[in-house]
């Protein structure tokens, strides 16, 4: 825990360059930038930081270059705010008519961050989970930024489980539209019509409730908030508009309560026939209407709301369950042993380019 605010600056905006993929040129400028706004207590203005930070080097009188600059600066300070760096705004005194810059020490140096071992080994499966569900950046961020406090973890390290989590390709779409207000659109099917209808949103956010993945914002057509479960987007999701073409949401929206109210109390109407090996599926066992022994196994009767649902929760049994009945719910598990399989194939196939 020895590390300064100093090298967890530097750390930090090391974090920066790999979360954002920038240039070379662009990291050096950035961790030159929070440094020298580490290092002063007073604010600095942009004409004094341009002289100071390599990296701003323009003519001022050159109406075109110092545009420029204007433009490289506005740009970096949005990515330190998005990146959660405290960069205040004001003036050294009274007397100044042009704002200056600075990064507040207390709020920007890290804390102690004491992890026991179990501690430290639940936060590396934490991050392989995430890797999985398509958010490797932010894994990788938040594992670089406990390693700058002087916490070492193990992302390899197991508790006797492994993550499992599966998204659905909409998934990273729109959480990145979501965090850069972009508005978006994307062809949604309901189970009472045939054909699927074309939804336009600003997406709030992407959240998961019961298993799945919904997306709630401000539905343009009905001028109203909505949520849509990810499962029902059909083909790719369209990203349209400049990134903060829609407000945040409002202060407080609690977007899985909005969630728990559109989706309703579950009702298990459908009942499926499962064939469980002996001893095996304990969770299953406990769940189960009926369970009758036989020489191949144990059939268990389970009640159930959606067969996509059941279909994920009985995959990760493996060879211990086999599906008897209904025929939707075969079909739901084969198509998610399929995706399973692919995601498989995909990174092997790719090698061998």
């Amino acid at each position: 825990m020895a590390c300064t605010t100093l090298c967890r600056g530097r750390c930090r905006a090391a974090d920066t360059a790999s979360v954002g993929a920038v240039s070379r040129t662009r990291t050096e400028r950035l961790v030159n930038l929070v440094i020298c706004l580490l290092s002063t207590r007073r604010f600095l203005t942009a004409a004094q930081i341009a002289a100071t930070v390599p990296g701003y080097d323009h003519d001022p009188d050159d109406p075109r270059d110092h545009e420029a600059f204007q433009r490289k600066f506005e740009r970096d300070k949005a990515e330190l705010r998005e990146l959660g760096v405290p960069l205040e705004t004001g003036t050294a005194s009274v007397f100044d008519t042009e704002p200056g810059y600075r990064i507040a020490r207390r709020e920007y140096a890290l804390p102690d961050i004491p992890l026991e071992p179990d501690e430290a080994a639940a936060v590396g499966i934490a991050a392989r989970l995430w890797r999985h569900a398509g958010l490797a950046a932010a894994a990788s961020s938040g594992l670089a930024k406990l390693r700058a406090a002087g916490v070492d973890v193990d992302p390899h390290a197991t508790l006797g489980v492994e993550p499992v989590v599966t998204v659905d390709p909409a998934f990273a779409p729109l959480t990145g539209a979501a965090r850069e207000r972009r508005t978006v659109s994307f062809d949604y099917r309901v189970p009472e019509r045939d054909a699927p209808g074309t939804r336009r949103l600003q997406p709030w956010g992407v959240v998961c409730w019961r298993g799945r993945w919904y997306v709630v914002g401000h539905d343009l057509d009905r001028d109203a908030v909505r949520c849509f479960r990810l499962s029902r987007i059909v083909g790719a999701v369209r990203v349209t508009g400049r990134p903060g073409s829609f407000p945040p949401p409002p202060a407080g929206v609690d977007l899985i309560s909005h969630v728990a109210r559109w989706s309703g109390p579950v009702e298990r109407t459908g009942r499926a026939t499962v064939l469980v090996r002996s001893g095996r599926a304990a969770g299953l066992r406990r769940w189960a209407d009926e369970c009758t022994a036989g020489p191949d196994g144990d059939r268990l009767i389970l009640r159930y709301a959606d067969p996509e649902s059941l279909a994920a929760s009985l995959v990760g049994y493996g060879a211990d369950v086999r599906v008897l009945a209904p025929p939707e719910l075969r079909e739901a598990v084969i198509q998610r042993l399929k995706e399973i399989a692919a995601g498989h194939e995909a990174p092997a196939a790719g090698a061998l380019r």
